[in-house]
């Protein structure tokens, strides 16, 4: 059962920061994240960074800090599902191990759960007022591909399903058995949740996203993927 999260002193919230060759932002990252006032601790795990990431991360734990260590790479997912097990406060956020997703959001992320006692929110980079850096046209066309079939097959009504910003109850997200490696990660968790049930609600946030040449990760593949796991947790309601 979860606990009853009347207004932000009822919350103590864990962010998950999974990390793979960011050295030169994760130290920012965990900077914007501890500026956040509200009661929280910091999840880490590192993927198997091989970049000096893992030795700047050393250096960095504090005892809100926690960091893990994958001994190789595995995925976004990978590093989820072990960052969930260690989470401890009664919500829990995503959050990129990049610039691009600012932690001042985290307080709009959360209202909705005071206000209307939402299981999960999602963070939208389409429904928001907030600024956003214009980029790349046919990520913009993949991701509304995706987050429509994921649609069509959970009758949810997202506009952003591979957004990085997820927030959950504690108790929910613990509860999933997450399968996915990669980024079939997001529509493996879009898929059940709404098979849970669970209250969703969505807000919007604010986007900073950067070019291969920053560093981003994601490529046409990746979406391949994400359709595969959408079909597969969806229709064939694999657990």
């Amino acid at each position: 059962m979860s606990q009853s999260i009347k207004s932000v002193h009822d919350v103590f919230l864990s962010v998950v920061i999974p990390v793979y060759n960011e050295n030169q932002t994760i130290e920012a990252v965990i900077n914007r994240v501890k500026a956040v006032p509200i009661r929280k601790e910091i999840i880490i795990v590192d993927d198997g960074s091989t970049d000096g990431t893992r030795e700047r991360l050393q250096s960095l734990i504090e005892p809100d800090v926690h960091v893990y260590y994958h001994e190789r790479n595995y995925g976004k997912g990978a590093a989820l599902r072990t960052g969930f097990v260690h989470c401890h406060g009664n919500l829990v956020i995503i959050q990129d191990a990049d610039l691009e997703y600012d932690p001042a959001d985290y307080m709009r992320m959360i209202e909705p759960v005071i206000k209307h006692d939402a299981d999960v929110v999602y963070g939208s980079r389409f429904i928001s007022q907030e600024p956003h850096r214009v980029h790349y046209f046919w990520h913009y066309v993949g991701n509304k591909i995706i987050t429509t079939l994921s649609n069509m097959i959970t009758n949810l009504n997202l506009t952003d399903i591979e957004t990085c910003y997820k927030l959950f109850k504690t108790d929910i997200i613990q509860s999933i058995s997450i399968r996915s490696n990669g980024f079939g990660i997001e529509p493996e968790l879009t898929s059940k949740i709404a098979r849970l049930n669970c209250k969703v609600y969505e807000v919007g946030i604010s986007y900073a996203g950067r070019g291969y040449e920053e560093g981003k990760k994601i490529n046409w593949f990746d979406g391949v993927i994400a359709i595969i796991t959408i079909f597969r947790y969806g229709l064939y309601r694999k657990k």
